[in-house]
């Protein structure tokens, strides 16, 4: 009994971080999952993107708002945390497994449902109380409406094999741009139970 109580005590000492929370710190493997994300995605190129020239469009990353200093802590890891979720929905829609090769698209998923378990970790610690009113914020919303644009993309060009390699070349350019705000809350402090 003696030699279980002393197993639980040190999973809940080695659980705890240096501040005291509960692992809620950005890792090291959360940018190496999103470096890998990045590497898979450009894996999966399967056209040349000078064929896709006319299917081009600008779908409105909201850059400034992932790589600005605009963001507080908990909506910086919010529009993260929305960031990699829609991306995440985007390429586990059906349409998207017939437009990828299945074995990069599976390492794709389980990649980004790595990061987002991590973050699962921090988000109610981050959120907490205040996670309707982040529901209805506006960078939420751009997030949402940034993603919105990309499906609307897709449904009217017909999920052509363009259409995807457009939105995969967009997708690059979101998680690098995601990647960003992941250094920026890592250089906030890391500890996302601070202030």
């Amino acid at each position: 009994m003696a030699f279980v109580l002393s197993l639980l005590m040190a999973l809940v000492l080695v659980s705890y971080g240096p501040g005291g929370s509960l692992g809620c710190y950005l890792s090291r493997r959360l940018m190496l999952d999103a470096r890998e994300n990045l590497r898979l995605l450009d894996r999966m190129n399967r056209l040349s993107p000078h064929s896709c020239l006319q299917d081009r469009k600008d779908f409105g990353l909201p850059q400034e708002m992932v790589e600005g200093d605009r963001l507080q802590k908990d909506q910086a890891f919010s529009v993260l945390y929305e960031m990699l979720q829609q991306t995440f929905n985007l390429f586990r829609t059906e349409r998207s497994s017939a437009a990828w090769n299945t074995t990069l698209l599976e390492q794709l998923h389980t990649g980004l449902q790595q990061q987002l378990e991590d973050l699962d970790t921090c988000r109610g610690l981050v959120m907490g109380e205040k996670d309707s009113e982040l529901g209805k914020m506006d960078p939420i919303m751009t997030v949402k409406k940034y993603f919105q644009g990309i499906h609307d993309y897709l449904q009217e060009k017909e999920y052509s094999d363009c259409a995807w390699e457009i939105v995969r070349v967009e997708m690059m350019r979101a998680l690098t741009s995601s990647t960003t705000l992941q250094k920026r809350l890592t250089k906030m402090g890391g500890d996302l139970n601070s202030p």
